[in-house]
Formats: C-alpha cells, structure tokens, sequence
C-alpha cells in the first residue's frame, strides 16, 4: 500500500514539473502584454499589448480599462472615449497592420497604482491581458521584462547588451522555472535537448552585446527567460525576456526531419507569406557558433557547394525548394529557412544521411572535346516512371531547364528512352559554353523530387575523326542499361544539328558511315588515273615519225620549233613564240624576245646525226626564209620544256 502511495506522489510531482516546464494551451491569452509595469510619481509609462493581427481584430476597438470588484472601467478607448481624471494624459494608439497597441499615462500619481486590463472588442469578453501598474516615489524603477509576441511554429530574434565590460564573460539564456532557470544555450557549447538545432546564440558588433534566435517556436516555449552574462545567481547581469505564444494563419512547414541518400540528393521546402515582399531568402546550416549561409536568392553561394545546391522560389505559393545533391555525411544536420523579415517565421529542417541507392544513376564525370558529341545519360528506377524527368544546366542563378529543339534551331535535345528507363541529353557538337555542371531530375506537382549532378569538362582541340571502331563502340555505349556515357564523340559533317540520339539511330549511323568515307578516295584516284591517261595522250600525239633522206627516226615536233635556234636566224619579219598553257587543252603563243630566252642545255649528238639534222632544218625552214643567210652557228644552252603544265 505504501508503495503504491509512492507510485502517485513520483506521478503527480512529475506532472506538476511538466505543467511549469510546458504551460498548457489554455491558459495562453491571443491578446499579450507586459505582466508588472512600474511607474515614479509625476513620471509616465508606455504599456505595448500585442494582439492577432487578423482582418477583424485589425478593425475592432482597443481599449484600456481598470479593473474592479464588478467589472473592467474603460479609461480609454480608439472610439475616442477617455474617462474623466484621465483626459488630458491617458491614450491609446492602434499599430493595426503590426498587431500592437500603446497606451500612455502621464503625470502619474498613488491614485493611479492598480490592476488593469488591454483589450480588444468589448469588455470582459475574454480578448484582454491583465497587467499590474506599481506607483513609488523612485527615485528608481525595476526594469520591466521585454516582451516578445510570436506565432505558433513562427522564430523570434533577442537581443541583450550589457557592455564592454562583459565582453569576454560567458554569455547565456536561460527558462524561468519553478526549479530554477533552466540554461537553454550559452558561448560554451551547451545547448538543452529540446533546443537543438533551432536555436542560436551569436555575438554582436558591440562588444558585451549578443543575439539568441529561436525557430519553430512551439507552445511549450512561451514563457519567462533570462539573457544573461556570467553564471545565475552567481556573478554577472541578467534581462528578463517574457515570451508569449498565439495561433496565428496556418502557414505549411513541411516536414522537419528529411531523409537523404550517401551520394544521391535532398530537398528542402521553406515556406514564406507570398504576399509580402522580400529582399533576401537565404538557406543556412546551423552550427552552435553561428549559421553559415549556403544559398540565397542574390546569387551568393560559397565555392564548396557548386554545382551542389540550387534554389527554386515559387511566389504563387509562397514556397522556397533548396535542392542539396552529392550528399555526403558532412551534410548532416540542422538547415534554417531565413528572410529579412524580423517577424517572418524561420524555420529549421534536420537532414539526415542514410544508407541506400540513389534513384537516379549515370556517368558523374565527363570529358568532351569541341565540336564531338556527347550524350548525358540518366537512368531512373521504376518509381520515377510517372514523375516528371527534366534537365537542366546548373549555375549561382539556378538550374536552366533544357527542353527539346527544333531541328531548324540547333540546340540541347532532350529525348525519353522509356525502354531502358533512360534520359538523354545530347549535346552535339560540343562547344566551348557546354562545359559545366547538368542536373538530371525528377518532379511531380511541381514538387522537386531526386537530382544527380553530371560535370562536363570541354577540351578546346579539334575533335578526333570517327572511325568505324569508335562507331561500333558508340552503338554498344548507348544500348548499355548502367547509364554509362560515351566520350569524345566525333563527327565529320560540321553541320550537324544537336538532336537526341536513340540506340536505333546511333547503329544506323555507324553502318552507313563506312561509304562515305571510302567514296571520297575512289574518287581522287580516278582523278588521278585520268590526269595520268591523258599526260600519255598528249604526249603521243605530239611525236611524229620523220623521214630524212636514208635515216627514219621518231623526232618530237618541239625538235623541230627548236631547230630554230640550230639554224640561221634570218627570218626577221616573224617573232619568235613559245607555248604556255592556260589550263586542260588550250594554249596561247606568248612573245619571248632572243635576249630574254632561257639558258638550253648544249646538245649532245653524233656528228653524222648533227649533220643530218641540221640539213633537214634547213630544208623544212628554206620555203619560209628568204634572207640574211648568215646566222649564229652557237648552239644554245637550253632548250625550252617540252610541256610544263599539270592536271
């Protein structure tokens, strides 16, 4: 029996110490303000109340009324009612596009110490806060605790400053508790279990001055805190901190642990108010001195992470997708949502690295050279059939989606083997531009689902010819099902447009290739073959056979044109010609003048041959010459070429 007694006294202090650590929902007011104000006589106070910033509560009344044994005073209202003794130094402005109303009282007085309520609509109706005003002559006030209103699963941003003075002391926050305070984070690296990875303390430019953020505020943390310089309760100064939870507009998270693959890629979904306006969106990784930035929408991204991350925003929807892939175990951890909006929710996402096959495979690495072809493969398991397939080349900016070209504009191709199950992206011929990072990936929804990130590298020499191994090779690359991507690709028609390629084609291509490359050589030989048959035409055609008295004998006709020069040179009336070609079977005479003419060979003949040969020149060339019977009996040097010309 005793112990049983025991058993419910452990049960109810255990859920006692639950109660004060998580304040239950219902005793959370949606109207929130300061709990004590203190004021000094003739002095004045300011009490901020906070209040859901919704369409109706924006245009209600905000009043200030002072409690009694029956009912709540109004002192002074925004329907422009003010209380007799507080005309003159009471009143109440309205903030209505920030939630916030501020009531002043001055020339403050004993008479003016009580309890009071902020609220909105009509008295006691339940939207109201109970705040406690103390009157003393001073000449000091306790400081008040700052307040802070924050939405469910929404982030707050506080600071404390308490001097140079402090500067290297430790620095902390820590939960008001029936206990004690409770240290949530300090500069020493502890951090309480159920704050990790949403909360962060960083100093600030000023010396002794520090900032604590908290994401996915939840009920459980609204409550009494202490920033703090020292140890509690030991040495050091402390600022009360009052933080105060309310359900606001249900705005989608999305999922707060996200699992990825070794190797493969995650995606994490930031939400956002679509119909504001923000400057700066940015993802960061949170550690326990600070959060580093991995990506945001001006284009900033740190050089470990290129070719890594990507950021699509969505406006219509108000949804920010960061898209992480070659994860690695270093990956692991905390990633905060971040805007420039103070009051903007932040929120955090655990990513968690597991064992397991990516989704997506293919060749990771590939070199090309310019003006080859290339193809990017990207095999996809079964899961993804229905899911939208894209690629897309990466940069700072993004990801730009390759989508299919027509042929009469040259460009990346992109084509389905739904077969294999794989995606190709060719680019054909490879330039220059090409070289850099490609995604492949899947969505569905407009949900981005697993990427594989694929790195070109283009090398500027001219591309290698294609040769029928090369083809046979290629053809058996691109049937291969483990997504292998074949390199260096090259092609002899520099006019070629980028296309997908298929299997089918790529074997017909290689098949067909082998004639066009031995056309052009049957065709220069038979040019040459031909060049060679007429030479040996004309060179018969100009050898006649001579008879000269007993002697027959074959004599060319260039013999005889040059039998000139053997001979007296008596014919002054006719101007020496020589032979140039102009091309194929066309000659033109040209002038050449005796000083001019080439050096000839000197002749080496017999002396019975030479006297012939001179009689039968002289007999050919007496019909046509009638003078000057004397001439130059100098053999010449050099006989001009029988034929100079070429094919």
């Amino acid at each position: 029996m005793t112990f049983l007694v025991f058993i419910l006294l452990l049960s109810f202090l255990s859920a006692e110490s639950a109660g004060s650590r998580y304040p239950p929902k219902s005793i959370l007011n949606p109207v929130f303000g300061p709990r004590q104000v203190y004021g000094l006589i003739d002095g004045s106070v300011t009490i901020k109340c906070f209040y859901p910033p919704t369409t109706v509560n924006q245009h209600d009344r905000k009043y200030w009324c002072r409690e009694s044994s029956r009912s709540c005073v109004t002192v002074v209202s925004t329907n422009g009612y003010t209380a007799r003794g507080y005309q003159g130094r009471a009143t109440v402005t309205d903030f209505p596009e920030q939630g916030v109303m501020l009531v002043n009282i001055s020339q403050l007085t004993l008479a003016d110490q009580g309890t009071y309520q902020c609220g909105v609509g009509i008295n006691g109706r339940g939207l109201s806060y109970r705040v406690s005003l103390d009157i003393s002559e001073g000449p000091n006030t306790l400081e008040e605790a700052e307040l802070f209103y924050v939405e469910l699963q929404g982030s707050v941003s506080m600071s404390c400053d308490f001097g140079e003075d402090y500067a290297s002391s430790r620095k902390y926050l820590c939960k008001m508790e029936k206990s004690g305070c409770r240290n949530i984070i300090d500069t020493h690296g502890n951090i309480d279990l159920d704050f990790q990875g949403r909360v962060l303390l960083s100093n600030e430019n000023t010396e002794g001055a520090f900032n604590i953020m908290i994401t996915q505020v939840d009920w459980e943390d609204a409550g009494l805190y202490l920033c703090g310089v020292g140890f509690y309760e030991e040495y050091g100064e402390t600022k009360e901190l009052d933080l105060h939870v309310y359900e606001g507009t249900k705005v989608p998270q999305g999922k707060h642990t996200i699992f990825g693959v070794d190797g493969s890629s995650a995606t994490i979904e930031c939400h956002y108010d679509p119909t504001k306006n923000y400057s700066l969106k940015y993802l960061c990784k949170w550690r326990t001195a600070g959060c580093a930035r991995i990506i945001d929408n001006t284009g900033f991204l740190p050089a470990a992470y290129e070719g890594r991350v990507a950021m699509f925003d969505n406006p219509k929807n108000g949804t920010l997708s960061i898209v992480l892939n070659q994860l690695r175990s270093s990956d692991e951890g905390y990633y905060w949502c971040m805007t420039d909006d103070h009051r903007e929710r932040k929120t955090s996402k655990e990513l968690k690295i597991i064992e397991g096959e990516p989704g997506l495979t293919g060749s990771k690495e590939v070199q090309a050279k310019v003006g080859s072809r290339v193809d990017l493969t990207c095999s996809y398991t079964c899961k993804y059939y229905s899911y939208e397939k894209y690629w897309c080349k990466w940069s700072s900016d993004g990801c730009t989606p390759l989508t299919a070209s027509d042929q009469s504009h040259p460009g990346p191709d992109i084509s389905c083997d739904t077969a294999n199950k794989t995606l190709i992206l060719s680019l054909d011929p490879v330039t220059v531009e090409d070289q850099g990072w490609y995604w492949c990936g899947v969505r569905r929804n407009g949900r981005y689902g697993e990427t594989m990130a694929v790195s070109v590298r283009v090398d500027g020499g001219k591309a290698a010819d294609i040769s029928p191994e090369l083809l046979d090779l290629e053809a058996s690359n691109a049937a291969a099902p483990d997504g292998a991507v074949p390199q260096d690709r090259a092609n002899s028609d520099a006019g070629v447009q980028r296309a997908a390629a298929s299997e089918s084609s790529e074997q017909s291509s290689g098949s067909n290739t082998l004639p066009l490359v031995l056309g052009p050589i049957g065709a220069v030989l038979l040019v040459l073959a031909t060049a060679f048959a007429v030479f040996k035409y004309r060179q018969i055609r100009r050898s006649d056979l001579v008879s000269v008295g007993s002697y027959r004998t074959n004599v060319s006709m260039s013999d005889f044109e040059s039998a000139k020069e053997y001979g007296a040179n008596d014919n002054i009336c006719m101007k020496q010609t020589q032979e140039t070609q102009l091309g194929g079977d066309e000659f033109v005479p040209t002038t050449a003048n005796t000083e001019s003419t080439a050096e000839t060979k000197k002749a080496k003949r017999g002396s019975k041959e030479d006297a012939d040969l001179t009689y039968s020149a002289s007999l050919l060339t007496s019909s046509t010459t009638t003078q000057n019977p004397m001439g130059d009996n100098t053999a010449p040097t050099a006989a001009p070429p029988l034929w100079g010309g070429s094919v």
